[in-house]
């Protein structure tokens, strides 16, 4: 049994009032999100609106181009259903990641399918040259779709660090160099190049996001996040809302300590200087070897394979301490763990991840199950992707663009 079967998905719940036309037009479109094509009585059950509503929904959605038909499924008795889908061409949004490492420019449909992607890879961002090179890229996707497609852009989502001039003598960034962001509005540089509405997330907490809406978290309600890249970092999703706390920060599991502060003051590490990409590129390079393998294949091959299993090991014990810590708090489902590399050497640290969970004392805890994120290297451009089309489409805005107070 999968777990999407195991577990009840999530179920917008519309209303029969009048002047709710908008609200519920964005509850059919949620439901059929989350579940995927359904028959209009499918739709009526989850929705808990009648069958003449839904039916003018229905008819409203077509006629806007956001839905579409799909085969007619016959059964045994009566007529056959006729499941409706969201329609790919319907919307569109462009995510764009910025990270320590590389820069992504997303244009995502509005099943959140990525239609076009372009990339950029760099030693360490320059928002001197950054700028530029987001702008020509935003041109070209505007030009890819088209005067008439273009009109259905509705925004654009970025996912970048809190802090990205942090940790400089990690990533041996000279401080002058790592300052020029210090002083950097990335929403309003952005803005300045397009009509559309921009918005910002911290690029982790938009990973969680992706995951949330396209993933394993449709059909788990409380869950803590961690996806690793260049940092490790994570998000946090409670009653299946993503939490940013008072700063926006929460879910940063990259910052918990991983021991006791030291008698002579010194802090301990952090998980992040541990289970973290950088680690693993600093021992490759002192093996003489590819760091670029960390994104490939070669990871898991000769010679790459002994100096990729020292890491996850060390990677596992750190993130089973930190999985420990936060069950203690949070009481969670699962822990969902994805990252920027293939999807063998993720399910190799979850196999690692599961025997390091026997290293550390449950007693009074519920052990949380681990489960593999279903999004992978795009996740956090997608979750930028996701945010004007919620926006724009969603019942509940604040499903994850609020801030606890």
């Amino acid at each position: 049994m999968t777990i999407a079967e195991a577990t009840p998905r999530l179920r917008p719940r519309g209303s029969n009032q009048v002047g709710m036309r908008q609200f519920n037009e964005r509850v059919v479109l949620q439901a059929i999100r989350l579940h995927g094509a359904l028959p209009k009585a499918e739709i009526a059950r989850v929705t808990n609106l009648t069958a003449q509503t839904v039916q003018i929904i229905i008819a409203r959605l077509e006629a806007d181009g956001l839905v579409l038909k799909h085969a007619p499924v016959r059964g045994k008795i009566g007529q056959p259903s006729i499941p409706m889908a969201l329609n790919p061409d319907g919307a569109y949004s462009i995510g764009i990641k910025i990270g320590r490492r590389s820069l992504d420019v997303l244009l995502v449909d509005f099943t959140a399918q990525v239609r076009e992607r372009l990339t950029l890879d760099y030693e360490y961002p320059d928002p001197d040259t950054l700028f530029d090179e987001i702008r020509m890229r935003l041109g070209a996707l505007r030009k890819s779709l088209g005067a008439r497609r273009a009109q259905l852009l509705h925004g654009i989502g970025i996912a970048a660090p809190l802090s990205l001039g942090g940790w400089q003598s990690l990533l041996g960034v000279a401080p002058e160099r790592a300052g020029k962001w210090s002083s950097i509005d990335i929403q309003a540089k952005v803005a300045a190049m397009s009509s559309l509405p921009v918005e910002v997330v911290k690029d982790t907490a938009a990973a969680c996001v992706a995951e949330l809406v396209a993933g394993r978290g449709r059909s788990i309600r409380s869950f803590l996040y961690i996806y690793i890249d260049t940092f490790i970092g994570g998000g946090l999703v409670i009653d299946s809302h993503l939490r940013h706390g008072v700063t926006g920060n929460a879910g940063a599991v990259g910052s918990m300590p991983l021991g006791l502060g030291g008698a002579d003051g010194a802090p301990p590490r952090q998980l992040l200087s541990v289970a973290s990409l950088f680690t693993l590129e600093a021992m490759y390079a002192k093996a003489g070897l590819d760091a670029g393998a960390l994104a490939d294949e070669r990871a898991l091959q000769s010679p790459w394979l002994p100096v990729t299993q020292a890491w996850m090991q060390d990677s596992a014990l750190a993130i089973a301490l930190a999985v420990d810590s936060a069950a203690a708090l949070l009481d969670l489902d699962g822990v969902i763990i994805d990252g920027s590399f293939t999807r063998e050497m993720l399910a190799a640290l979850l196999a690692d991840v599961g025997k390091a969970f026997d290293r550390y004392s449950w007693e009074g805890v519920t052990r949380p199950q681990i489960l593999a994120g279903a999004i992978g290297a795009d996740a956090r451009a997608i979750g930028g992707a996701l945010l004007p089309l919620y926006g724009n489409f969603a019942p509940d805005r604040d499903l994850f663009l609020k801030v606890d107070r």
